[in-house]
């Protein structure tokens, strides 16, 4: 049987993304993201639940999001699920995150930032598409014990 492990998430910046930099040189963003959902319970009342989700991105797309994204921003992610663990203050940590594999800025623009969106340059919507660098395995466990005791 095969495996698949893909993500599609529409939500809000729960905090500004975070940059930093592996040693070699590759960018690294990582934000929290809030996704809604609203139903009907079964006496009928409306609820709504929200879910928080660390994301991680690497190369041009974290630098572009550490340049237009902030807080309460609305973006679309496309990734993978990653589980990862470490220990502090002898406690074991883990943590599940979306490593994105595409980020796409949705609502309009603020002020008169632009972003360059390639042969779609009619677009109304920034967009950043997948980064042509590969992403080196286990770059998303570099640095988890920078980390604070809350995944996102």
């Amino acid at each position: 049987m095969a495996d698949l492990n893909k993500v599609f998430l529409i939500g809000n910046l729960t905090r500004d993304p975070e940059m930093r930099s592996l040693p070699s040189g590759t960018s690294i963003a990582s934000f929290g993201l809030a996704t809604n959902r609203t139903y009907t319970a079964q006496n009928g009342e409306k609820k709504e639940e929200v879910c928080f989700v660390r994301v991680v991105v690497f190369g041009k797309q974290a630098e572009a999001c550490g340049q237009y994204l902030n807080k309460g921003k609305p973006v679309f992610v496309e990734g993978r699920l990653q589980y990862r663990s470490w220990e502090t203050d002898g406690q074991k940590r883990n943590a599940l995150d979306v490593v994105a594999e595409r980020v796409q800025f949705l609502g309009g623009r603020s002020g008169s930032t632009s972003l360059t969106t390639g042969s779609e340059g009619s677009s109304s919507q920034p967009r950043v598409e997948p980064a042509e660098e590969t992403i080196p395995q286990g770059a998303a466990e570099t640095g988890s014990q920078q980390q604070d005791d809350l995944p996102f």
